[in-house]
């Protein structure tokens, strides 16, 4: 199985990462495959370029084996549609089953993502909790599809939905900008490796 987790990456920090390392053992991927956006639809694009965000995530994952940087939605020109990463990925690895990874929130607004019933043509649909999260009420669509087997992930390439549980580590990327911005120290929320690309970049200064 593959796991997709997607996001602006805006910068990568440990919160990412540590959900990626989480669900890949968790679910015995063979991979975890961590996509910046280029161009969020639902929100203004990050000043950071793509390829920097890229370049920060790779030194991010460097000694992480399994997990990788695709940098597939930096070379659509068109906004980042989760439906169209995955339409790709099911054309690259078409016997795979392929596990979307999203956060509660983002579930709470998929019905607002373009084509979002298709995701479950192309990917299992897995949504990252807190520990002691009850699941809400869903609807007729979303029941017909809710599973607690991780068999059934295994067994179907795509068409589930599933909570799973994570540890939760409260770092956000908005934070760790503000901090940089005010010149404070950001280590131990993001690896000294994206400090120092951070550093060397100038990126997130407060304007002039």
């Amino acid at each position: 199985m593959i796991g997709v987790l997607g996001g602006t990456f805006n910068p990568i920090h440990y919160a990412h990462l540590r959900c990626a390392i989480e669900v890949k053992e968790l679910f015995g991927l063979a991979q975890v495959r961590m996509i910046p956006n280029a161009q969020p639809p639902h929100r203004p694009s990050p000043i950071v370029p793509g390829m920097m965000r890229a370049q920060m995530l790779e030194l991010a994952i460097a000694n992480h084996p399994g997990l990788l940087c695709d940098r597939r939605e930096l070379e659509r020109p068109q906004p980042s549609f989760m439906v169209d990463t995955l339409v790709s990925l099911r054309g690259e690895f078409p016997a795979q089953p392929l596990l979307l990874f999203i956060g509660n929130d983002a579930f709470s607004q998929l019905k607002q993502w373009r084509r979002w019933q298709q995701l479950f043509d192309y990917a299992h649909i897995v949504v990252m909790t807190r520990p002691g999260w009850q699941i809400q009420a869903t609807d007729d669509f979303f029941q017909a599809r809710l599973t607690d087997d991780c068999h059934a992930l295994r067994s179907n390439l795509a068409g589930k939905l599933f909570f799973q549980a994570v540890t939760p580590l409260d770092i956000s990327a908005t934070a760790i900008r503000n901090c940089i911005a005010t010149q404070q120290d950001p280590s131990f929320l993001l690896p000294d490796a994206v400090i120092a690309y951070i550093r060397q970049h100038q990126l997130y200064q407060a304007p002039d």
